[in-house]
């Protein structure tokens, strides 16, 4: 289809100092978890990028220097010429597509605690370090200060190298010079006390920055518009000042917010385009060009902030994480074959967790190189098998898009009355409606696909399987929450378990509702625990939430979700039980316990939800095994996230009828060991 007309402004290039986006399509700097120990694999995806119609694409954070060492995350580094040689691979990719390459320099201040290069931490004055890490920061200084602006200066000069159009500086979230732009830097010398001092060391960083590079890159200012912490972000005063003083300085201003978990707020709590009400002065002030994110999806959302003025660019990570091919698929006028992020920052806890990324809805993020996945490419089918997938949930609607994909007859039966399974029920609980993407852009997929059919309310056994004469058979069944209290924590039921009083998130997704006082155990530590107790909450019941870990949701940590989950559970009133467990169940009582002293007491309960492990629905699976080709996917074969589901589900797709995979699936980037240290054989 021809391109909608209207979207033609997103489609025109734009100025940026000495050189030119293709268009307004801007992938802002984001983690990958990969950084400078996978440079192939780095360079893929990035490229891959460049190729679905971005067109400018940046690195994530790129360290300068080795007092500025961020490991267990593994950001980009450009120490040194090696540096060079393995961010050249990124850039030579994305060239290969028409598009820019930025690369965002960094220095990391007294946020990193150097655990790798065991450099002392660096600051404008000596403070705590790291994360709860027990060191302090150096106070940096005159000679330190020089020492920076060197490393800065020199690292772009090798970016420059390395063929980067753009070069980033780094003035924003908790880094070294957003240390220096905060009132509380008193230093007593010339970088330090008033507005104009303390933001001295970002304008010397930007002219000489500029200097360094000449007229082949431009130079970009990363920046906050509000200095607020959390829900604060229209604390826009000073901020604003920063920019008047710096306004024509830098090639290309990128803004963002002060409070990570708005930037990068999860769909639980930031809606698209929240960041519009704090970034929009920006472009009163300046005179170039502006890029921002906010998670956008929608291609009218995107072109109603270029038009007003808003932004010149639209910024964006997690939506190019999503699908790649977004700026292509808007091109072209396929508007609704877009992968629309969900917003549940699974990518982000890659960086988190120092693992590469992955993705709900795309679940090729990650492995264009190791596996040369491609989200818009798949082989053709390798036989004439014809394939029943029994079960419609993330994963049986995966397998079937990509199995029909590939030119396979797919049948697909579901037992409920409506596709998505897992995912339809999720998306009902509070702040989770985004979810239910995962379900609707693959059904909109299957409605283009004349080889896959599905049939709902079909409740399918053994003999009904073996009957249809499927060459293929794959079982995506699901699981179900354990009632027993047995999970993380205890390795054996909870006495009174079987009760009438017990149910699990499956009860209340079913609006089984209890009556009464509630507590829910959660020993699963992602979001059910909490948004379950948020529901019952809601429908004013008394809510205990009881966890063994010391904080609520703990495992959110990673999605940049928990400080917010805890904030609401408080919020709504809900009780919470930390460092706790389930001794035992009455039938209006239960008996919570110390997991560090052992000390019980009793608390009133009509009903208590058990949300620790989960069974999988492998039944039907076992009675076909060695009778017909059956494969499990998704939850059935072990329960995980939804984007574990997703995987699983292409995952068989793609190799079916290929090879027999090796036990190791997918190439590897490793040191190479020199020769000579090899033992002779």
């Amino acid at each position: 289809m021809p391109r909608d007309p209207r979207f033609d402004v997103l489609f025109e290039p734009v100025r940026i100092g000495p050189v030119t986006a293709p268009n307004r399509f801007y992938q802002v700097p984001h983690c990958t978890g990969i950084g400078y120990r996978r440079p192939q694999t780095l360079a893929a995806l990035r490229g891959m990028k460049a190729e679905g119609g971005w067109g400018t694409v940046c690195t994530e954070y790129c360290s300068i220097h080795p007092s500025s060492d961020d490991d267990p995350y593994p950001s980009a580094s450009i120490w040194d010429d090696e540096d060079v040689r393995s961010l050249s691979l990124m850039v030579d990719k994305v060239h290969n597509h028409g598009a820019l390459a930025g690369v965002e320099l960094w220095h990391g201040g007294g946020a990193s605690a150097n655990h790798y290069s065991r450099e002392a931490p660096l600051g404008p004055f000596s403070r705590p370090a790291g994360v709860y890490d027990p060191i302090q920061t150096r106070a940096m200084d005159k000679d330190d200060i020089r020492e920076l602006k060197r490393w800065h200066v020199e690292a772009a000069v090798r970016a420059q190298r390395a063929g980067f159009d753009i070069v980033y500086v780094y003035a924003c979230h908790w880094y070294l010079l957003k240390e220096f732009l905060n009132p509380s830097n008193q230093r007593s010398d010339e970088y330090g006390g008033s507005l104009e001092n303390r933001v001295r060391l970002l304008r010397e960083l930007i002219e000489e920055t500029k200097e360094a590079v000449g007229d082949t890159c431009a130079v970009a200012v990363r920046f906050a518009a509000s200095s607020g912490g959390p829900d604060d972000d229209q604390d826009t005063a000073e901020p604003r000042a920063v920019v008047e003083l710096l306004a024509d300085l830098p090639d290309l201003w990128d803004i963002t917010v002060h409070d990570y978990s708005h930037e990068m707020g999860s769909s639980r709590f930031v809606q698209e385009g929240s960041l519009e009400a704090t970034v929009s002065w920006v472009k009163e002030v300046t005179n170039k060009p502006v890029v921002s994110v906010g998670r956008f999806t929608s291609p009218e959302t995107m072109l109603r902030l270029v038009r007003q003025g808003v932004i010149d660019l639209v910024g964006a990570a997690r939506p190019s994480i999503a699908d790649p091919f977004l700026p292509q698929k808007i091109s072209e006028g396929r508007e609704d074959d877009i992968r629309e992020c969900i917003g549940c920052n699974i990518c982000y806890a890659g960086d988190q967790t120092g693992t590469p990324i992955r993705c709900t809805q795309n679940p090729t993020m990650g492995e264009e190189w190791r596996k040369g996945w491609h989200p818009e490419q798949i082989p053709p089918k390798g036989s004439e098998s014809r394939v029943l997938i029994v079960g419609g949930g993330p994963a049986g609607l995966e397998a079937a898009v990509s199995l029909g994909r590939r030119g396979y007859e797919v049948v697909l039966a579901e037992a409920r009355t409506e596709l998505g399974g897992r995912v339809t029920l999720e998306s009902a609980l509070p702040g989770m409606a985004e979810y239910a993407r995962v379900r609707d852009w693959r059904l909109t997929q299957i409605g283009k696909l004349p080889n896959v059919e599905f049939y709902l309310d079909s409740v399918v056994d053994e003999e009904q399987i073996l009957e249809f004469g499927a060459d293929r058979v794959v079982i995506a069944t699901g699981a179900q929450w354990r009632r027993d209290g047995t999970g993380r924590w205890r390795e054996e039921p909870v006495p009174g378990w079987d009760g009438a009083s017990v149910i699990t998130p499956d009860d209340i997704m079913a609006d089984k509702m209890p009556s009464g006082p509630v507590v829910v155990f959660d020993d699963d530590h992602y979001y059910m625990g909490g948004v379950v107790a948020e529901k019952l909450r809601r429908a004013g019941l008394d809510v205990t939430l009881v966890t063994p870990a010391n904080e609520v949701s703990t495992w959110t940590t990673h999605t940049d979700e928990q400080y917010r989950i805890q904030e609401r559970i408080l919020g709504l009133g809900i009780v919470v039980e930390t460092g706790t467990s389930i001794a035992g169940i009455g039938e209006s009582s239960a008996t919570l316990e110390c997991i560090y002293t052992g000390k019980e007491r009793e608390v009133d309960a009509a009903a208590v939800v058990m949300t620790t492990a989960r069974v999988p629905n492998d039944s039907l699976y076992h009675s076909l095994a060695g009778r017909i080709a059956v494969q499990r996917i998704g939850d059935c074969l072990a329960p995980g996230t939804i984007a574990a589901s997703v995987y699983s589900g292409h995952q068989y797709a793609r190799e079916l009828d290929a090879d027999k995979p090796a036990d190791v699936r997918f190439r590897r980037e490793r040191a190479v060991v020199p020769r000579r240290h090899l033992r002779a054989t």
